[in-house]
């Protein structure tokens, strides 16, 4: 049924470049707008309600309402909403995504909308633009780190492995030797749950491996970088027991494994000082040190109800001043505020070279998870084709050829 519906929400997207802006008109009155997000983490909303407020300030007439869709099923849902006559005016996208409303026809240009472009990374922009115009801001450019429960390491008599000593081999070890000790789990890939494969590139890019050549016509699944990453992957979890196994759910925030891999925007999760714990990069892999971006950008929808009045608050919401506020979870595309100074501000459970070495070295030298238009047709192909190897035993090379078999034909459209 899942596969149904993505599908069919990819059609529908594809079918909005023939709609075209016909929800654009303004009604003349007061003007309510609605914005929908993936998160709905009480620190978020708060903040984007501050600023909702703070905007009604000089725009009395304007009210901002923040819709949070669950995550699985968010792009699914969104699209569907736009099919159905009820778009959003302001959609928070996900990379993944981003390669189909980019192309789709389903969105307003923003060159106009957003203070000072010229500061805005061009790494940062380059997944949301067409044409060399800019049709997504993304908010949100945020590497993925290790949080460590260094409370946990120490009660399993474990050290955390530091410089070149962080590697996944030993980040693994660590992780093991933790689960066993304490009874808990090691090392959790958030918001995985073998079901996200795309979350998986935080750990296969360590191989130099690639979900797809970088024209997006190629499958990568069954290269050697990938099988030996996968073949790593599969060992920690059904031999090492680092990694909870399928149908094994472990909170890192809670205090149920003694790491995670995340990003900053979950840091707001342990302001309550329940244990101790550390953030620091993704360990090295064969391939060397390497990071992974997830992006979230912000799209005006063509088909609200009030895309001129939208076009204004995003102009607001992605000021200078909002932007830096917005850095305390969702780290800016703006080269000014990419320093640790800027960051600290707004982050203040985090130190400084923590910023440093995870958020601003990871933004110069990342790559973008794994993106390609007909995402939620080809996410839902590998993740299929990808369920034969979360077992003990698995053919780890003949799955993943099962993978290119599966997605190859979806990749030459």
């Amino acid at each position: 049924m899942r596969k149904t519906v993505s599908i069919a929400a990819i059609a529908l997207l594809g079918a909005l470049t023939a709609c075209g802006g016909g929800g654009e008109s303004e009604s003349g009155g007061p003007v309510t707008l609605r914005m929908t997000t993936w998160s709905a983490n009480p620190a978020h909303v708060e903040l984007f309600n501050a600023i909702a407020a703070d905007y009604r300030k000089t725009e009395p007439d304007v009210t901002v309402t923040f819709e949070a869709l669950p995550l699985e099923n968010y792009t699914t849902t969104v699209t569907t909403q736009i099919a159905g006559g009820n778009a959003p005016d302001i959609a928070w996208i996900l990379e993944g995504s981003a390669p189909d409303f980019v192309a789709s026809g389903a969105l307003t240009a923003l060159d106009d909308s957003i203070e000072n472009t010229a500061d805005l990374a061009p790494a940062a922009t380059a997944l949301w633009k067409q044409d060399g115009k800019l049709m997504g801001y993304p908010f949100s450019t945020s590497p993925f780190g290790v949080f460590v429960n260094t409370d946990m390491l120490r009660q399993a008599g474990q050290t955390l492995p530091t410089g070149d000593k962080w590697t996944w081999d030993n980040a693994v070890a660590v992780a093991a030797a933790t689960a066993a000790k304490t009874g808990k789990q090691g090392l959790v890939i958030r918001d995985f749950d073998y079901k996200d494969w795309s979350n998986l590139a935080t750990v296969f890019r360590g191989w130099g491996a690639e979900a797809w050549t970088a024209d997006g016509k190629t499958c990568g699944f069954d290269q050697q970088p990938m099988v030996d990453a996968m073949t790593f992957l599969h060992k920690a979890i059904f031999t090492g027991k680092a990694l909870p196994a399928p149908g094994v759910a472990a909170d890192f925030f809670a205090g149920e494994s003694a790491m995670t891999i995340a990003q900053i925007s979950r840091a707001s999760l342990l302001k309550d000082g329940k244990f101790g714990w550390t953030l620091v990069p993704l360990p090295a892999g064969p391939s060397g040190a390497y990071s992974v971006i997830g992006q979230g950008g912000l799209g005006v929808l063509k088909k609200g109800k009030n895309a001129a009045a939208a076009q204004e608050f995003v102009k607001f919401f992605t000021s200078p001043a909002n932007s830096e506020k917005l850095a305390q979870f969702f780290p800016p595309p703006r080269q000014s505020q990419l320093n640790a100074g800027t960051l600290a501000k707004a982050n203040p459970l985090l130190k400084p070279e923590q910023l440093q070495d995870v958020v601003i070295d990871g933004i110069a030298n990342g790559v973008v998870k794994p993106s390609h238009t007909g995402s939620a047709e080809i996410s839902q192909a590998v993740r299929s084709a990808l369920d034969p190897m979360w077992k003990p035993g698995a053919d780890v090379p003949g799955v993943l050829r099962g993978v290119c078999t599966a997605i190859q034909p979806l990749l030459a459209k």
